[in-house]
Order: C-alpha cells, then sequence, then structure tokens
C-alpha cells in the first residue's frame, strides 16, 4: 500500500510540473471561463505594466478570498496576458496558446480532494495545505504542519504563488498567520529577491 501511495505521488508531481498537462488545463479552463470574466463581468485591469518588470521566481501575490477557484482563474488570466506583454487589458485570449505556467497557489487539501474538479485543477498547480483551524465542516484547533511552509518555500523558489490568508470565503475572516511565516522565510532566505517583497 505505502508503494503504491509513493507512486502515486510521484505520478501526481510529475503531472503538475509537466508544461503539457498544465498548458492544456490552462487552455480548456481559459476558454471556458474568458467570456464570463471578460465579456459578462467585463474585467478591469490596473497596473498590468508593473508584473512585467517582477523576476520570474519567488513572489507572492497575497489575495482577499471570495470564491473557490475564479479568484485563481483571474490571477492566471491575467498573468498570461501580461506573459504576452498585454497592458490593462486581457484582450483576445491568444495568450492561452502558450500560456505563463510558473504559477501555483495554495489551497485547503480538503477541498480539492473533494470531487473530480477540483482535482483536476490541483494539476494545474495546486500546493495544498491542512487548515489549522477547521476539518471536514468542524472547528478544530492544530498546530501549523511543517512540511506545508516548506513546500510553499520549495515552490517560491521557481514560480509565483498566490495565497489566501483568510482561508476561507467567508466575508471578513480574519488573516491567518501562515503567511506571515511564509514572507518570513522567504525574506531570511539567501536566494529571495527582496526588494519584490518589500514591494509587496
Amino acid at each position: 500500500m505505502s508503494k503504491s501511495k509513493d507512486i502515486l505521488s510521484k505520478i501526481t508531481t510529475y503531472l503538475k510540473e509537466s508544461r503539457a498537462v498544465k498548458g492544456f488545463i490552462y487552455f480548456i479552463v481559459g476558454l471556458l471561463s474568458y467570456p464570463g470574466l471578460a465579456i459578462i463581468n467585463k474585467l478591469q485591469v490596473t497596473g498590468m505594466e508593473r508584473l512585467q518588470k517582477l523576476p520570474k521566481n519567488n513572489v507572492l501575490f497575497v489575495s482577499n478570498h471570495q470564491t473557490y477557484f475564479a479568484d485563481v482563474i483571474t490571477f492566471l488570466h491575467i498573468f498570461c496576458a501580461v506573459s504576452w506583454r498585454k497592458k490593462n487589458k486581457l484582450g483576445i485570449p491568444y495568450y492561452l496558446l502558450w500560456p505563463f505556467i510558473r504559477v501555483k497557489y495554495v489551497a485547503a487539501e480538503e477541498t480539492m480532494k473533494s470531487n473530480w474538479i477540483s482535482k483536476l485543477f490541483t494539476l494545474a498547480g495546486a500546493i495544498t495545505v491542512k487548515r489549522t483551524w477547521r476539518k471536514e465542516g468542524t472547528e478544530i484547533r492544530r498546530g501549523l504542519d511543517p512540511a506545508d511552509t516548506r513546500n510553499i518555500t520549495r515552490a517560491l523558489e521557481r514560480n509565483w504563488v498566490i495565497t489566501f490568508p483568510q482561508g476561507t470565503t467567508k466575508p471578513f475572516a480574519p488573516g491567518r498567520k501562515g503567511t506571515a511565516f511564509i514572507i518570513k522565510q522567504a525574506y531570511s532566505s539567501a536566494s529571495c529577491d527582496k526588494r519584490v517583497l518589500e514591494s509587496i
């Protein structure tokens, strides 16, 4: 059983790091979500030119959390558009033909295992973490898992990472301490571009 889990874990890791797999998921999800973002909701973006100046790694985006997946999907659209030198608009989504895939996002392990759609989204770059205050709808209290923060810090070494410190879609929820700990760890890392962290 242990060997089977190890093999499955290795396969999942390979798929999550594969440009072909991530690019395909970005393309499909991007095409399906584009009309809602750009046409129906008329997404407005400012400051895209600042993203063009950022390095390709060690950048942490700290965001509020209003939906389960729309926040991340919107970020991915913007990042891909920026990689094609678009400014303050998505425009025609030809950027999905060769998307910017060096992006990962932090998500609750419980959520990402809940159904086949969330499991598919996991392959788009999810870094799954265990909630310290909630499990299966029940309020709990447990310590931060060091492995979770290590995985996030390791992901920052090669990617942009999106994190949601509220950890829930509930309005006005307080931010969790884990994000501050990640920033502190990354800031003290020798490989970190401190100018980027200071600008967040």
